[in-house]
């Protein structure tokens, strides 16, 4: 019986050689021979990404940035335009120039809801009762008086109204300053918070 094992074996072995030499098989695929290591000592761990960092101005901004906007041609446009510069002028023009988009996309998005006036003077000027949508129509404001940031904000109107990307608040209808808290912050999500403004959207306003 043993004598007819080891037959056996050494008959197996005699037709894998050949077998293995044609076809450039390896012992170590039939678990023969152990596979060295492929890597050296000398490769290192990379470290982790970093997940917390803060994107660039412009990715945020849809590559919209203040020296882009300063080479410009000087803005102009129509009423509409008058209506989105004084708005970001007066709502906006101490936030960052992130913070002053985010202000623009949510009257853009407003004007573009079906639950709110077509146009941009329409949202801005929209009153309840007596109360103003934006508190500076309420006071009477519309001389703006600092000449760069007057510039500045007319130059955003000028860009969110041509088609810039709305990438900042996710589809926003409202926002407040962070030192109050309006009834209707507690019952529509909140998309943003940018500078000293917090960014929420009114259920059904995508229509």
């Amino acid at each position: 019986m043993n004598l007819n094992l080891a037959t056996l074996v050494l008959a197996l072995g005699l037709a894998i050689g050949p077998a293995m030499a044609e076809t450039g098989w390896k012992a170590s695929m039939f678990g023969l021979t152990p596979i060295p290591a492929s890597y050296g000592t000398e490769l290192k761990r990379l470290p982790a990404p970093d997940l917390s960092a803060t994107l660039r101005a412009d990715a945020l901004t849809g590559g919209i940035t203040e020296d882009w906007l300063m080479a410009q041609p000087a803005p102009s446009g129509d009423a509409e335009w008058q209506c989105l510069t004084e708005a970001l002028y007066f709502e906006a023009r101490g936030e960052s120039l992130e913070g002053q988009i985010a202000v623009a996309e949510v009257i853009l998005n407003r004007k573009d809801s079906p639950l709110y006036p077509r146009t941009v003077c329409g949202v801005v000027r929209q009153r309840v009762g007596s109360d103003c949508q934006f508190s500076y129509v309420c006071n009477g404001r519309t001389k703006m008086r600092e000449r760069e940031a007057a510039d500045l904000a007319g130059r955003i109107a000028r860009a969110m109204l041509d088609g810039a990307p709305r990438l900042l608040t996710e589809g926003a209808t409202h926002f407040h300053t962070r030192g109050v808290r309006p009834g209707w912050s507690k019952r529509f999500p909140r998309t943003a918070s940018i500078g000293a403004h917090v960014f929420y959207r009114q259920p059904g306003s995508r229509g």
